[in-house]
């Protein structure tokens, strides 16, 4: 079975129910606390702060550490990626892109400007 990295778009694309994710609800997956971090904060925008809580703590054993060869990788990324596109990721972003490649695995997500990247599976 295939492991993934889950971004913020992935976790919140299959929390909606949105069927081109329906393939990936119950695979081997890892996450950061900066993604859940975001994806906490569109909950609390779409549903009550209890039941925000209980999908942020379901998540959490989901978390990889980050180390500092991950935030400079992040970042030197990140300088990369912004100088060269038009489009612009973020921190958290780079963070989890990063460490998806460190882990060796896809970087699950819905957002443009990875669509073209190695190690991405773009979903929509």
């Amino acid at each position: 079975m295939d492991k993934y990295f889950f971004d913020t778009y992935a976790l919140i694309e299959i929390n909606k129910g949105n069927p081109n994710y329906k393939k990936y609800t119950g695979i081997e997956f890892v996450t950061t606390l900066f993604n859940l971090m975001e994806f906490y904060y569109a909950l609390l925008k779409l549903i009550d702060r209890d039941l925000a809580k209980l999908k942020f703590q379901r998540y959490l054993n989901k978390c990889v550490e980050i180390n500092s060869e991950i935030i400079m990788g992040a970042t030197e990324f990140r300088h990369e990626f912004n100088k060269n596109n038009k489009i612009k990721i973020s921190y958290v972003d780079a963070v989890g892109y990063a460490t998806s490649k460190k882990l060796n695995i896809k970087f699950l997500t819905g957002d443009q400007a990875f669509k073209n990247l190695n190690n991405v599976e773009y979903i929509k």
